[in-house]
């Protein structure tokens, strides 16, 4: 029954707005107005109101359970902690901190080199650091060529 008077409160006050429309933008506005305004009385014949009704009601109920719940918080703090680990561990890798390079496993002593391994160190992958400039010079020494491009098109 609640969902009917819901239902057809929301239909009437569309059908007055739908009416003020009409008079101002003309009848298709209107129409459509009329259109829209119907479906609440529609959907709570049909008894989807109580329906949405009822799973707003359920969900609500169960938010309110895990508000006041000490173990949903413990497991809230749980997956947090997991989550700044995870991120934690991304930028330690990054930066290379605390891993170990496969081939570099500590052996015992007393343990044979394996076959094939000259010792040397296996330089695949590594990106090295791009030589550096020597002197005085500073960054503004590769502008000459931006400056001869500029005069040429004549701008100063």
């Amino acid at each position: 029954m609640a969902g009917l008077v819901l239902g057809g409160g929301l239909t009437l006050v569309g059908l007055v707005i739908s009416f003020a429309v009409w008079r101002a933008k003309g009848a298709a506005s209107g129409l459509r107005g009329v259109a829209w305004s119907l479906l609440p009385l529609a959907a709570a014949l049909i008894g989807l109101v109580n329906a949405v009704w009822q799973f707003v009601a359920s969900v609500l109920g169960i938010l309110a359970g895990l508000l006041f719940n000490p173990a949903v918080w413990a497991g809230v703090v749980l997956a947090g902690v997991a989550v700044v680990l995870y991120v934690v561990s991304g930028v330690m890798r990054a930066r290379g901190a605390g891993t170990r390079p496969r081939d570099k496993a500590p052996r015992a002593a007393g343990e044979a080199t394996p076959p094939g391994a000259t010792g040397a160190e296996d330089t695949r992958g590594r990106v090295e650091a791009p030589p550096k400039k020597s002197g005085n010079t500073d960054d503004l020494s590769d502008l000459g060529d931006i400056e001869e491009l500029l005069r040429k098109r004549g701008i100063e």
